[in-house]
């Protein structure tokens, strides 16, 4: 009989094996409680999650107990600097219900709304705060909406190693400098046509005030402009320097050929207000880049209403009402004298652009008829990332739709499922496209979904990424 299997050796052996087991247990339980939290059926902190950066930026998270693994960190619009980790209470909850922890920072609450500055270190910053809490994720995704759109894009750009993949919503990602000249332009425009006579601040404001009492100004003058033929062209010369949709809220989309219904529509954008909202958003941005960065000296208008899509409505208006649109855009050509501050311009660029380049994928979502954020700026910003080389990277959505970030639920959790597949498999496939978009986004049984095919026309800005102006 072999030795190990003799009567009296096999105690000694079967103590050697309990000890050896019990050795193996307690190396394999400390390993299991290093491995990511995607390994694990729960993460050890869950619900309502809050905290303090060292900017005083406050963060905030939402961590469900059955916890999939994936961190969603959330890029707030502009607006008042609080902590935010879902675009709404509606996508939040369906996010937790199938297992996503999210999470957001309310940026540097000690500067502007225009929070570029310490945006982007701040949601860094959050991601390290909130996963020293919870654990490492699986894997982190960036989503963004309006100005934390653009956030998201520098995410996007930034972010490779701590961040695998992004989702803009609605997102500014053509940057400060195109968002200021293009404004600009529909703003002198009605300054110029409508108010002749004054002298009405548009750039330079030193208090929230002041751009409260221009906004008032321009638009009492649209107002009385829409009164008349005349009055009525003119207003949609200015929107289409502004790349205002002409489609608003509660209206069938009016015909390719209705010119007056389009003007008609735009004309609703401008008398709700989207002016208060500009130049508030303007003093926010000066505060933040130290300046004006905005110009038109130089401008030529008549080019700049050559290459805008409105451009055969605001001719059909014009001859309609007997005005003389060359000589409206001479006198705007000739008027033009406003230079930017040049540490501004560079400042905005420094902190508030993006498309120099993709460190991971990035979808973007817009809706067709935005009229604070227009969908133009995606050609904008996918014509720059294509000419840093990384146009494979982008995929670019939209639903018809009007309004700002107005997407339903199921558009959102659609996009992002999409986003995961390009993580998941390392290639977009057809999962981006708006038909598979309509049809995810449909399947889940919530608020309906509108994503069509649509390419949206070049953004009407008029300035060279490398201009500077001061021309």
């Amino acid at each position: 009989m072999p030795a190990d299997t003799h009567p009296h050796t096999r105690r000694p052996h079967r103590a050697r094996l309990r000890i050896a087991l019990a050795a193996l247990a307690t190396l394999t339980s400390a390993a299991l409680t290093t491995l990511p939290s995607a390994a694990q059926p729960h993460t050890a902190v869950s619900g309502r999650l809050t905290g303090t950066l060292a900017d005083g930026a406050t963060w905030v998270a939402d961590v469900p107990e059955q916890w999939n693994g994936t961190l969603l960190i959330f890029s707030h619009g502009f607006g008042p600097t609080v902590a935010q980790d879902a675009p709404s209470d509606a996508v939040r909850t369906q996010l937790l219900a199938q297992g996503y922890a999210m999470a957001g920072s309310s940026y540097d609450p000690q500067g502007s709304m225009w929070a570029l500055n310490s945006a982007e270190h701040d949601q860094f910053a959050t991601i390290g705060a909130v996963t020293a809490k919870i654990g490492e994720p699986h894997r982190t995704l960036a989503v963004g909406q309006s100005m934390g759109g653009l956030v998201n894009a520098q995410l996007a750009r930034d972010g490779a190693g701590r961040i695998e993949g992004a989702l803009g919503l609605c997102g500014l990602v053509a940057g400060a400098n195109d968002l200021e000249n293009y404004q600009l332009d529909a703003e002198y425009t009605i300054a110029r046509l409508f108010l002749p006579e004054q002298d009405v601040k548009l750039v330079r404001f030193g208090s929230a005030d002041e751009a409260a009492a221009t906004a008032k100004t321009l638009t009492d003058a649209v107002t009385a402009a829409q009164a008349t033929a005349q009055g009525r062209a003119r207003i949609a010369l200015a929107a289409a320097f502004l790349n205002l949709p002409a489609w608003s809220p509660g209206k069938t989309k009016p015909a390719p050929t209705d010119w007056a219904g389009q003007e008609a529509q735009q004309y609703d954008w401008l008398a709700q207000g989207i002016l208060s909202f500009v130049e508030g958003g303007r003093y926010a941005i000066e505060q933040s880049v130290g300046g004006n960065n905005s110009w038109n000296k130089g401008i030529d208008y008549g080019r700049l209403l050559a290459g805008s899509e409105h451009a055969p409505q605001v001719r059909a208006l014009y001859q309609a009402a007997g005005l003389d649109l060359r000589a409206d855009l001479e006198s705007l050509t000739q008027g033009a004298a406003i230079t930017a501050d040049p540490a501004a311009v560079r400042t905005a660029q420094r902190t508030s652009s993006a498309g120099q380049g993709l460190g991971m994928p990035l979808l973007d979502v817009h809706t067709t008829a935005d009229n604070l954020v227009p969908a133009q700026q995606e050609n904008r910003f996918a014509a720059r990332v294509r000419a840093a080389g990384d146009g494979a990277l982008l995929r670019q959505a939209f639903v018809e739709r009007q309004g700002h970030c107005a997407f339903t639920t199921a558009e959102t959790v659609a996009a992002l499922h999409a986003l995961e597949h390009r993580v998941d498999t390392g290639h977009w496939d057809d999962a981006a496209t708006p038909a598979a978009l309509q049809e995810s986004a449909t399947a889940l049984g919530l608020d309906g979904a509108a994503y069509v095919p649509y390419h949206p026309a070049r953004l009407t800005v008029g300035r060279e990424d490398h201009a500077h102006g001061n021309r």
